[in-house]
């Protein structure tokens, strides 16, 4: 992995992602390239965020893990096949909200779930969302935990992504092949051998820090 800079410093490189990076075609390629990237959240004044270290690709009307399979549209998912470059935030078991970024054209439903980041800014913000004494690795751990942490919430569904309240950075960190984990997505069971699929992408630990 290269990084323009020391972590934790000021990055050569800073900048937003643009309309280009979301609307591509390739989901898990996608879902790839954000591993590095900054995610950032601008909630009630206060800004959250850090280092995507997680992803999961969900590839549309052909993926039985995809809640836009089969080109199901419903309230919930009509963000889905808007143009990448939108969040599409859902509310799982009624608790947690999980945020995922809405990728390729118009009408093409891909998406990635944003499992896990490594806190870098506003992390006493985000202890606090979590009623935590202090930061811990759990703290953005698992899409849930991220969502509580940087305040996202379901009504946040359909944010666009080149705006001030949800965004992502690029700051010059590439993550080199050798240093990305892939395997099967989690909690995909009822998706039969599309759960098989090796769309869940993780930074190797220790990568970081």
């Amino acid at each position: 992995m290269e990084k323009t800079t020391g972590w934790n410093t000021t990055y050569k490189c800073t900048m937003k992602l643009g309309r280009d990076f979301y609307t591509r075609e390739d989901v898990v390629q996608v879902s790839k390239d954000l591993l590095g990237k900054f995610l950032f959240t601008r909630v009630q004044g206060a800004k959250t965020g850090g280092v995507i270290i997680e992803t999961e690709a969900y590839a549309g009307i052909h993926d039985k893990a995809s809640h836009a399979y089969n080109n199901r549209r419903t309230a919930r998912t009509e963000i889905m096949y808007r143009e990448g470059g939108a969040a599409y935030v859902y509310l799982c078991y009624g608790i947690h909200s999980l945020f995922n970024v809405v990728t390729n054209k118009k009408d093409v439903p891909h998406a990635v779930l944003i499992r896990a980041v490594v806190p870098e800014e506003g992390i006493s913000v985000m202890v606090k969302r979590r009623n935590k004494k202090q930061e811990d690795k759990a703290l953005c751990s698992g899409p849930g935990s991220l969502s509580k942490s940087l305040g996202i919430h379901f009504s946040h569904s359909g944010t666009s992504l080149l705006g001030n309240e949800i965004w992502i950075e690029d700051r010059g960190i590439r993550i080199a092949p050798p240093e990305i984990i892939s395997g099967p997505r989690i909690g995909v069971d009822y998706a039969g051998k599309d759960a098989l699929l090796p769309y869940r992408f993780r930074v190797k630990q220790g990568s970081f820090g």
